[in-house]
């Protein structure tokens, strides 16, 4: 099995190899998430007892959960290679024909942040998707003509952080749909004892238990913070990570004990005392912050609203008396307003 990524790394080389290192290739070996590894196991065996393509897989759910790791290890149990690609990197049709003509009969083609796909890419891709043939238009005006290419049946795993900005024909064409969700703390722990096995860290159950509780339920995050440890614990700490190295390296980056960081404490704050505890919007939150409003949505929301910390209402976001205590500050219900928990 062999990947071709057709996007270019933001990361330096060696950080992308060492995230692929960390990357587990069967599902066999994919930590969490039971309930799509079975069902994904059971997909996959039978595509191969019938000698066919796997049917087109959208995975979606919060960042940093292992949607392309599942479709790198779904690629892998069938045996075919894998093309790797995100939906901006798709500009024009033709990008996505030069794609879908160096595929092999079985391959995968993931596409990352499928929702950014543009029309006129969806419109090519559903053909291919259903019938997979690529319609390619010959001239143009009256003389235009339409050819068909016939393709080889292969396989979308399309993965997404907004499964509701996505058309309704694209989702139609994906036969499996799973929601990837936030990893408990038993499944955080399993993480980060692979992945320092993997990087040779010496850790502690107690190092082990306190990255893991403030990972936000992602592994993508507990591999983060277990570098970063790492390194504190070599230059500080002899090496080793222990309970009281992981603490204060986590104290160091501003990750408390909750796995808020910076930001996260900055959205609850600003809501608190500059709109009142809310409802305010989250574009005024956005504007308040200087941050993009999609970062709030996708990487900060998620977790505040599974701890709690904060409310969506019609009017808008609304931080909850779990978020003042939290935070240390005092909190007071408003007239008429039922007390939020």
């Amino acid at each position: 099995m062999t990947e071709e990524r057709m996007i270019s790394p933001k990361l330096k080389e060696e950080e992308v190899a060492l995230d692929v290192s960390l990357r587990p290739r069967r599902l066999a070996d994919f930590i969490g998430q039971d309930r799509i590894k079975e069902n994904l196991k059971i997909v996959v065996e039978a595509a191969k007892q019938r000698g066919e393509a796997l049917d087109h897989v959208l995975l979606y759910g919060p960042p940093g959960l292992g949607k392309t790791t599942l479709a790198h290890c779904a690629a892998n149990e069938m045996g075919v290679n894998i093309k790797v690609t995100a939906g901006p990197a798709i500009e024009r049709a033709g990008d996505l024909a030069a794609i879908l003509t160096n595929l092999r009969q079985g391959d995968v083609l993931f596409i990352d942040e499928v929702h950014r796909l543009g029309r006129a890419i969806e419109e090519t891709l559903y053909p291919a998707m259903e019938d997979f043939a690529l319609d390619i238009i010959i001239g143009k005006g009256p003389s235009a003509r339409s050819l068909r290419l016939r393709l080889p049946r292969f396989t979308v795993i399309g993965a997404t952080t907004r499964l509701a900005l996505m058309t309704s024909p694209l989702r139609s064409r994906f036969g499996v749909v799973y929601r990837v969700d936030f990893y408990d703390q038993a499944a955080m722990e399993a993480v980060v004892r692979r992945s320092a096995g993997i990087l040779g860290v010496g850790i502690d159950e107690g190092g082990v238990t306190e990255i893991a509780r403030r990972a936000r339920g992602t592994p993508r995050v507990a591999n983060r913070i277990l570098k970063r440890v790492r390194d504190y614990a070599q230059v500080r700490a002899a090496g080793r990570i222990t309970e009281a190295v992981a603490r204060e390296a986590l104290a160091l980056l501003e990750v408390d004990e909750l796995g808020l960081d910076e930001i996260d404490r900055r959205v609850l704050s600003t809501i608190i005392e500059k709109f009142d505890g809310g409802p305010v919007g989250l574009e005024t939150i956005a504007a308040a912050l200087s941050e993009e409003s999609d970062t709030i949505m996708d990487v900060v929301e998620p977790y505040l609203l599974q701890l709690g910390f904060l409310n969506r209402t019609p009017r808008g976001r609304v931080a909850t008396r779990r978020a003042y205590e939290h935070l240390g500050i005092a909190y007071e219900e408003k007239p008429g307003q039922p007390a939020l928990f």
